[in-house]
């Protein structure tokens, strides 16, 4: 609470802010741009190092750090470390042995995000994570690394969102508690996923939900069609009509099981994630019986903020310790055939909006960091 609290203390500081974002295309590993002439920041370089596949996600995650840092005359690296801890440990050493100003890192593991990033900020280079958390010996009620602001989906949002509408159809559909869920999980020790798993344990002790079975992957670099195996093995254990609905904490896992669902001809049970991807909204569209909904934030507009902070770093402003980015529901029903990502912020209101106040950061600041 006392984080959340300082998060939202401190985007009161900064809104000020009036600048709305950019539009699409995706980064590349090792892209570097061409840069402006003119500019505070002119001829800074940047490297954001993603820890995750390189799917549309991720691509557009990248493409919101790279737009956003060339309108401030910044050359941009990209690099993908394709969920592989010991790789994106490599790069970040790398990346830090070189003449960067600043580094955003996205998906760290608790365990050694705070070893990993303390050489930059020694040696003085900025620094931003995303579903990162460099805490001192990996303890994640301890002290956060100095100067480096960590920023987040608001995860207990995402989670109340998914969960909040999954009990809201069960009710519609005369339900009565507890739900009988059949939970998707990745963890403990993956903040983003341990944050979301806080609010499904609060229904757990409510008496609002009974989870029937927890499915979790062993292949983290296969976790998608390890799910799919897992799934298809536990499946005619479950009678129809015994399961209320899924749970999907984290959509890539989501989409083993419904896969395994669809081999099986299975549609009695309806499910509810989170995070979305242009895969997502097709798989929605084609299996309205089985995917409800998925709470997400934009990925792009993550990209945008953390090169803002970024910029406001290196422009010697004060940035907070944490940044939450707010969070939608996107029902299937919003969907239509031919949709994508880009087609969001049309569909449901505040998607990608850069220029709202409390979903992104803003100051006049930024504006004087433009190109000229």
């Amino acid at each position: 609470m006392k984080k959340r609290l300082s998060v939202l203390l401190c985007a009161a500081l900064l809104v000020t802010m009036l600048v709305g974002c950019g539009g699409g295309g995706a980064a590349t590993d090792d892209a570097s741009s061409e840069n402006a002439a003119t500019g505070p920041l002119a001829g800074k370089k940047i490297a954001v190092v993603r820890n995750l596949a390189s799917g549309d996600h991720t691509q557009q995650f990248l493409a919101g750090c790279v737009e956003e840092g060339e309108k401030m005359g910044m050359t941009v690296d990209t690099f993908v470390t394709d969920g592989d801890d010991a790789k994106l440990q490599e790069t970040v050493a790398q990346v830090i042995s070189k003449n960067y100003d600043g580094i955003i890192v996205s998906h760290g593991q608790l365990s050694y995000s705070y070893d990993m990033l303390l050489p930059a900020v020694e040696k003085g280079m900025k620094v931003v994570t995303f579903d990162t958390m460099p805490y001192e010996n990996g303890d994640a009620s301890g002290k956060l690394l100095e100067g480096v602001t960590s920023t987040a989906q608001d995860d207990f949002a995402l989670a109340e969102l998914s969960l909040g509408y999954m009990m809201e159809e069960f009710e519609a559909n005369g339900g009565t508690y507890p739900m009988k869920v059949l939970k998707t999980f990745m963890g403990p020790g993956i903040p983003p996923l341990d944050r979301r798993n806080e609010i499904y344990t609060d229904l757990e002790k409510a008496g609002k939900i009974e989870t029937v079975q927890v499915i979790a992957p062993s292949d983290m670099a296969n976790a998608r069609g390890d799910m799919t195996t897992k799934t298809e093995a536990i499946l005619p254990t479950i009678a129809e009509g015994s399961v209320d609905a899924i749970w999907g904490c984290y959509d890539e896992l989501a989409k083993g099981v419904l896969q395994a669902l669809n081999d099986a001809n299975r549609k009695d049970m309806p499910m509810y994630t989170i995070d979305v991807s242009n895969d997502d909204i097709q798989l929605m569209v084609s299996n309205p019986d089985v995917w409800k909904s998925t709470a997400a934030v934009d990925p792009k507009l993550i990209g945008i903020v953390d090169m803002r902070l970024i910029a406001l770093k290196l422009a010697g402003e004060e940035t907070p310790e944490y940044f939450n980015l707010s969070a939608n529901n996107i029902l299937t029903t919003q969907l239509k055939e031919g949709n994508t990502m880009q087609d969001l912020g049309t569909i449901i209101e505040g998607w990608g909006d850069a220029s709202d106040p409390d979903g992104a950061l803003f100051t006049e600041t930024i504006k004087g960091l433009y190109v000229k």
